[in-house]
């Protein structure tokens, strides 16, 4: 872990549309916030594409570009209380499978009924650049991700 619980964490999502900003939640998720971290720190996320794009969510993460890949391993499940609705992010998983390590959403508009049946790993929510978000096609890109501790 190269976080704690305590710290307060944005992530700059800098997007061929604009950026938006995440603040990240490490007191529900902190397995989920280090792993995010890390990677964007180290450049994972840095020109792949938001391969997903439908009316209430953006994903992206996705070495592969087409909802199959990852960094090779998983997250554990960490479920929270906190509401899922818009401008909520989290990680993407497999129906009946485990949680990516590196595909992440952003909820453009509330989940479609019932909502989740899984833990998604709430770790954030979009505080600034939701205009951005929403015009997030298949064909917009990460430019880059900074991490600011404050």
């Amino acid at each position: 872990m190269c976080i704690t619980a305590n710290q307060k964490l944005q992530a700059t999502v800098n997007t061929t549309q604009g950026a938006f900003v995440i603040q990240l939640a490490p007191e529900v998720a902190p397995v989920t916030v280090n792993n995010f971290v890390i990677l964007a720190t180290h450049g994972f996320y840095t020109g792949l594409n938001f391969w997903k794009s439908e009316d209430w969510v953006v994903q992206g993460g996705d070495p592969r570009g087409d909802g199959r890949g990852g960094p090779g391993y998983s997250l554990p499940d960490e479920t929270t209380v906190t509401p899922w609705g818009l401008a909520a992010v989290g990680m993407a998983r497999v129906p009946g499978g485990a949680v990516n390590g590196s595909q992440f959403f952003v909820e453009k508009a509330d989940w479609p009924a019932p909502g989740p049946s899984a833990a998604y790993n709430r770790f954030g929510t979009v505080i600034s650049g939701m205009d951005k978000v929403q015009l997030l096609t298949s064909t917009d890109t990460i430019t880059s991700i900074t991490i600011k501790v404050y």
